[in-house]
Order: structure tokens, then C-alpha cells, then sequence
């Protein structure tokens, strides 16, 4: 039987480049050292900020394998093995757990946008090839796709998914999940904009953003939440954390110009931690009005910040 799906943060750790655009493995294992210092009870490479479209199937091998070595068994890894066509999903997926990731993480089918009929039928064609459990990451902004509660049951019933990371700006769909489950589905809040009240309605953990640039601050909103129940102070700790929210989904909710979400994130941990380089074009290093307003928020969140983005 596979482990349970972890409960807590799990942060989303990012693929370093250099500025010719090449892998830059060398500096993997510091930032995976980095985040776990900093609490994070899970990492998840190669998901959204793992920069996934912007590499070739190989180096998708290279990197997890890197993270899961620099990992060592600390966490739980859970592995992004998505990719449009089920073949290659099956392919990413089988690697991963040969090279020894606990769980997948794998957004519907993108661009062609299957139907739900046959986006279910995806997973369950991908859960029969593998003996780990799926984390179904939810992202209909990326996706065009919309599985409902029941089409989350049914996969959830049938044992092809393990888990959920709902990326939905609307709370009550969390809350919708966690009801229909009685909580026996682990669901993770997966943006940040529904993290504080995804909590409070019981969901298993957090992979976002903040999780993945700010572990410890993220870890102690969990804390005050899911362990302490301690809500007052956890208003005042989101109140902290919310500027970095707001800063970082910016452009991503205003669908134009402004402070693109993985920008934010590749600078801050420039600003935070060990480097890990620029975002791979067409995603563009954040621009300087920003950096300010940044430096300020990391500061107030109790970190030391460095001088250059």
C-alpha cells in the first residue's frame, strides 16, 4: 500500500537556469536545502513553478531526479508528471516512481481541452500504470477544463486519484470537496487567494506560491489553523502574508499587465535564499517597480533580504 498523501505546506520548488536558458542542476540542491530549513513538509518539482513547459522531456528526468536526490528522503516528494498526451504522462509518470517520488502531481489535459468524460478516463489510464498516488491539480485557468465534485468523486471512488490540489479561486469549492469526502480525500488549497479559508474549511494542506517562496511564514498560518485553531492570530499572520498574495497574483487575476506570479516568486527566492536564477522566457526577470515593494513585504514577514533581485 502507498503512504498516506502528506498534511502541511508543500512547496513547489523551481528549476534554476542559466542566462542562456540551460539547466543549472548545480544550484538545485541549495535552494531543496533552503526550503526544507525553512519547514516545508513536502516539495513538488516540475508543478507550475517547476517551469514544467519549458523543457523537453529529458531534462523533466534530470530535474526530478536531481530533487529527489537533494531531497534524500527528508519530505515527501510529489513529482509533476503532467504533459498533454496520456502516452507521455504514463511515461513522466512511470519514471517518477522508479526514481522515487511518493505521489504525482498531473493537470487535466491541456489545450485540446478533452472533454470530462475523457479527461477522467485519462487518469484512470494513468493510475493503472503506476502504484503511487495522484494529486489531481485542479487549474481550469490553464486547463480549460472544470471537473466538478462528482467527477472528482468518481475518480476518488474508483481509486484513480489520491488526492486534490484545488487552484480555485472560489472557496466553496474546497469546502464542496471536503464535505462530499467527509475528509477522506486529502484536498490541498492551491492558490494562494483561497489558502486562509481553505484551511479553515479542513483542507489537508497548502501548494501554492507562498508556500514555495516563503515556507516558514506559510508552515505558521497552517499551524495557527489546522493544529492551534487559533483564528485570531491567524488573521493577523494572513494579514502579513496577504500584500505578498495580493503583490504576486497581480497580473494572473487582472488578466494583463502588472507583476507576473512566477516572477515574483524567482525573486524572491533570489532576494531570500541561494540563487536560483531568471524565469525561462517569455516569463521576464519582475520588473523594478516591484523590487521595493517586495524587499518591504519580506521584511515585514521577518527576513533578511538581499540587495539584488
Amino acid at each position: 500500500m502507498p503512504k498516506p498523501l502528506f498534511r502541511g505546506v508543500c512547496a513547489s520548488t523551481v528549476t534554476p537556469f542559466n542566462q542562456r536558458g540551460d539547466l543549472q542542476l548545480d544550484l538545485l540542491p541549495a535552494h531543496i536545502d533552503w526550503i526544507l530549513s525553512e519547514g516545508a513538509q513536502a516539495i513538488s518539482p516540475l508543478g507550475s513553478s517547476g517551469e514544467f513547459p519549458a523543457m523537453e522531456m529529458t531534462d523533466r528526468r534530470r530535474v526530478l531526479e536531481a530533487a529527489i536526490d537533494a531531497c534524500n528522503g527528508r519530505v515527501p516528494v510529489v513529482a509533476g508528471t503532467h504533459a498533454y498526451s496520456t502516452r507521455h504522462t504514463i511515461e513522466l509518470s512511470r519514471h517518477a516512481e522508479k526514481a522515487g517520488a511518493d505521489a504525482l502531481l498531473i493537470v487535466p489535459p491541456f489545450y485540446m481541452a478533452p472533454t470530462p468524460s475523457q479527461t477522467l478516463d485519462h487518469y484512470r489510464r494513468i493510475a493503472a500504470a503506476v502504484s503511487i498516488p495522484i494529486v489531481l491539480y485542479h487549474n481550469i485557468p490553464l486547463t480549460a477544463i472544470d471537473l466538478n465534485t462528482e467527477h472528482l468523486l468518481t475518480l476518488h471512488e474508483e481509486g484513480a486519484i489520491g488526492g486534490v490540489k484545488m487552484s480555485n479561486s472560489e472557496p466553496d469549492r474546497i469546502c464542496q470537496l471536503l464535505q462530499a469526502t467527509g475528509g477522506d480525500l486529502p484536498v490541498y488549497a492551491g492558490i494562494d487567494t483561497v489558502a486562509f479559508e481553505g484551511l479553515c474549511h479542513g483542507a489537508h494542506g497548502w501548494i501554492s506560491g507562498i508556500p514555495s517562496i516563503v515556507p516558514r511564514a506559510a508552515r505558521t498560518l497552517y499551524e495557527l489553523i489546522a493544529e492551534a485553531g487559533d483564528l485570531p492570530a491567524a488573521r493577523d499572520h494572513w494579514q502579513k502574508l496577504a500584500p505578498l498574495m495580493r503583490l504576486q497574483f497581480s497580473s494572473y487575476h487582472n488578466r494583463g499587465e502588472g507583476a507576473h506570479w512566477f516572477s515574483v516568486m524567482k525573486a524572491t527566492l533570489n532576494l531570500v535564499g541561494p540563487p536560483v536564477g531568471n524565469p525561462a522566457p517569455p516569463v521576464l526577470p519582475l520588473p523594478e517597480p516591484y523590487h521595493e515593494p517586495l524587499r518591504e513585504i519580506l521584511v515585514s514577514l521577518g527576513y533578511e533580504v538581499s540587495s539584488h533581485v
